[in-house]
């Protein structure tokens, strides 16, 4: 399935029902009095999230949603019928912004959250409404309310536990088809993964959700390469695991270079990245020896001044460690803000 994280829209609420102009006729009722009934009301429109989207695809062919109109009123004091409420539901992490003012107008993280963006107008009253002792007959009714009428920008944040960064073919795309059921194309070149990869990864009785970040590169904060377009999804993951590619240096202070390189631009993009917690892993050690990996992650480690996992998604090694160290790091950030 084709993925899609923007798009725009147009949304429209019901229009209300026009009041009735009407008087009773009948055989043995010379003396009928207005009896037009009320105009039913618009329908409203909200949007809901839900879990079981992953995508806005399904916007993409249409780009605007008017609700049903209220029915006018009627004669023999008969109220027009009310719209029937429209419901647009979106993937959890969509953000609804107001396409001209670029305002937030609904930000939709938990499933089933509904917010009324547009809503319906009033039905207008029938002439039986405005009867009085000095107006036996009145010849009016009242028109309905009009609808109400948004431009919108949708924009989908994905919502993940971790998000996997580092600079392109780092092996985000293989780590993530190691640890979960996701299936993304591999290959060996850049910008492999054109669009952010979801996987469920199973630990013991619980589980947590991956996303598999597009390849960053210097300047990406200001739209290089991939750019901005995928560093928007890292803002509600709550743990970083940066994959530094051991088989594309020589020495341990030009993958300290890489890595400053995404620290970089993450920061450049949010400051908030600097409160979240990161795992770095050294990665495509098959090549390697045991002492070789051992030095190179110890140099490293010196560097950044941060410790280093050295892992294989091939053989395996350390994928288990390091699924542990990932729940422990979700755990700790609910706790921080429980």
């Amino acid at each position: 399935m084709k993925f899609i994280d923007e798009v725009k829209i147009t949304v429209e609420s019901g229009r209300g029902g026009n009041g009735c102009v009407s008087f009773r006729r009948e055989k043995y009722v010379p003396r009928g009095g207005p009896d037009g009934g009320n105009g039913g009301k618009g329908a409203d429109l909200y949007i809901e999230a839900s879990k079981d989207l992953n995508t806005l695809l399904h916007f993409r062919g249409k780009k605007t949603f008017k609700a049903p109109n209220g029915e006018d009123g009627h004669g023999s004091a008969r109220d027009g019928a009310a719209g029937q409420d429209l419901t647009l539901y979106v993937p959890q992490g969509t953000v609804v912004f107001d396409a001209q003012t670029e305002q937030v107008l609904a930000d939709l993280t938990q499933d089933k959250q509904r917010v009324l963006l547009c809503k319906g107008g009033r039905g207008g009253l029938g002439n039986s409404y405005f009867k009085s002792s000095t107006n036996q007959a009145p010849l009016y009714a009242q028109d309905g309310a009009e609808s109400q009428k948004f431009d919108l920008r949708l924009e989908l944040k994905l919502i993940a536990d971790i998000a996997l960064v580092g600079l392109p073919n780092a092996g985000k795309s293989t780590l993530i088809s190691v640890l979960s059921a996701a299936k993304p194309k591999i290959a060996d070149y850049p910008f492999t993964t054109l669009e952010p990869q979801l996987g469920v990864v199973a630990f013991g009785e619980s589980s947590f959700v991956i996303a598999d970040i597009p390849g960053l590169i210097e300047d990406a904060a200001s739209g290089k390469g991939l750019g901005i377009k995928f560093l928007k999804h890292i803002e509600r993951t709550k743990v970083l695991v940066h994959l530094i590619d051991c088989s594309l240096f020589l020495e341990a202070y030009e993958a300290q270079e890489a890595y400053a390189t995404i620290r970089a631009e993450l920061l450049k993009f949010s400051e908030n990245i600097r409160q979240k917690r990161e795992i770095v892993c050294l990665t495509k050690i098959d090549a390697m020896s045991e002492k070789e990996i051992q030095l190179f992650q110890k140099a490293l480690e010196e560097q950044i001044d941060r410790k280093v996992l050295a892992i294989s998604s091939v053989s395996g090694k350390n994928i288990e460690l390091l699924k542990q160290i990932m729940y422990k790091a979700i755990e700790e950030t609910k706790d921080k803000h429980e």
